[in-house]
């Protein structure tokens, strides 16, 4: 899998960067910003949703909250003119993941990651997709517990 990623890494333009040793992970963050490139990054970080989600019985016909993190590597523009419709509007984004959610109920957080990576290309100019579905109360004694997917355009 790591030679999967540092490919595609190298394919997009994009640089890994190792996290400081103090953070304690061994996620290598994946770049998605880049002037030679004429990628811009578009994010929305810590959307809370309440989401009907989940297989087990006690997790039927209730709602759950869930945490979303969205990444977008972006076709970058110089000729923005200041105007909304030159950009991928990441409210607009959030509204469509509302959406999603509100559409009924979903089993599996992969889905409900799936389901925002696919509406993120309805977007053209919308190159690669990074989704993070948290459920917040799905583990005892965690903080959540969830599923993170890198989607490239079809």
């Amino acid at each position: 899998m790591r030679g999967f990623l540092h490919a595609h890494a190298l394919a997009f333009g994009a640089k890994r960067v190792q996290l400081h040793p103090m953070n304690q992970s061994n996620v290598t963050r994946l770049v998605i910003a880049s002037a030679a490139l004429a990628i811009r990054h578009v994010f929305i970080r810590n959307l809370e949703v309440l989401a009907h989600i989940g297989v087990y019985g006690h997790e039927q016909g209730k709602l759950q909250p869930v945490r979303i993190n969205v990444d977008l590597a972006v076709e970058d523009s110089l000729a923005l003119e200041d105007r909304l419709d030159r950009v991928v509007d990441y409210a607009a984004i959030a509204d469509t993941i509302r959406t999603i959610v509100d559409a009924g109920h979903i089993n599996l957080a992969e889905t409900l990651a799936e389901r925002i990576a696919t509406a993120s290309f309805a977007d053209p100019r919308v190159r690669t997709a990074r989704i993070r579905v948290e459920k917040l109360h799905a583990l005892p004694g965690a903080e959540s517990g969830g599923v993170e997917i890198e989607r490239q355009r079809p």
